[in-house]
């Protein structure tokens, strides 16, 4: 049985103890901090409940909380570490993962930030060292990227691509490393010309998503933009670069930067959304939001795919 060490329970660490173990994979997580452990049997009950999950009790049975990083290491094919995204603790963090666990054990970081060079460099294990880039939440939302450093081995890429993939996920390997992977750098572009077109009063917030998720978004639930722009002509890709290659260049040449992001386009977003003005409003909310994800996955996962 394939061994999986969770280092880190926060809110990713325990979404990521929900993916292995509902795959039938053995897993310990542990926690510096002792009440996130404490609670950490309550959260992935409450998790697998609201997500509508079969058999919640004997998948959350499949969870040992570790008293120690090393105990929870001890056999692990995989670590699988989510804790705070502050390079100084990434690296000691590492520095300790690499003097404790097995030599053949493969250390994934779920930094969504860092690239891996910056915690693993100099290490002595730094061959099998990459990052494994989650969407939260993981147990729902299936991608994951694979972005190794520059001295990650191949064999750590695949092998950590087979046990991603045998869990259910659907790894995406990046051949090199480049800031914010490739969701981030992709959802950062979005987001900043959203914010300006909302922020300028060219659409409304409640206008914006709703383009989104009643436009773009249901073509994207189920098909990449690269396959959109194939179908989006009759000739197929060359016919659309040919169609509309010059007005969306322009329009990409004119797109909104970091200036995007400001406290005064903040405001008008948080001023669409007063219901979700405290933290359990929006707790409440994300429970919503992952009932919907699950029922979403559920589909996703059984539909026929048309190949």
């Amino acid at each position: 049985m394939t061994r999986i060490a969770i280092v880190g329970a926060g809110l990713i660490g325990r979404s990521w103890a929900v993916v292995f173990a509902r795959a039938g994979m053995d897993v310990a997580a542990w926690d510096a901090e002792a009440t996130v452990l404490a609670a950490l049997e309550g959260e992935i009950a409450a998790m697998l409940r609201e997500a509508g999950t079969p058999d919640a009790d004997a998948i959350a049975a499949r969870v040992t909380p570790a008293t120690t990083m090393e105990a929870a290491l001890d056999g692990a094919d995989l670590v699988q570490e989510s804790g705070p995204e502050r390079i100084d603790l990434k690296r000691d963090l590492f520095a300790r993962l690499d003097a404790a666990a097995a030599p053949e054990t493969i250390l994934a970081s779920s930094s969504s930030a860092l690239v891996p060079s910056l915690f693993s460099d100099g290490l002595a294990g730094a061959a099998r060292c990459l990052v494994a880039h989650p969407v939260n939440p993981p147990h729902l939302v299936p991608v994951v990227e694979l972005c190794p450093s520059p001295v990650t081995s191949s064999e750590t890429m695949d092998r950590a691509e087979a046990i991603y993939r045998d869990a259910g996920q659907v790894p995406v390997r990046l051949s090199r490393e480049i800031d914010g992977f490739v969701l981030n750098r992709l959802q950062a572009a979005l987001l900043a010309e959203a914010l300006r077109l909302v922020s300028e009063g060219v659409v409304s917030v409640e206008g914006l998503d709703d383009t989104v998720r009643h436009g773009l978004g249901r073509r994207w639930a189920f098909m990449g933009p690269m396959e959109t722009i194939v179908l989006n002509a009759p000739g197929g890709a060359a016919d659309y670069m040919l169609r509309y290659g010059p007005p969306m260049g322009k329009l990409a040449a004119d797109a909104a930067g970091a200036e995007a992001f400001s406290d005064a386009a903040a405001a008008l977003v948080a001023a669409a959304f007063p219901a979700l003005a405290d933290p359990p409003a929006i707790r409440a909310r994300q429970a919503w939001r992952d009932g919907e994800l699950a029922a979403l996955d559920t589909h996703l996962r059984t539909r026929s795919t048309g190949d």
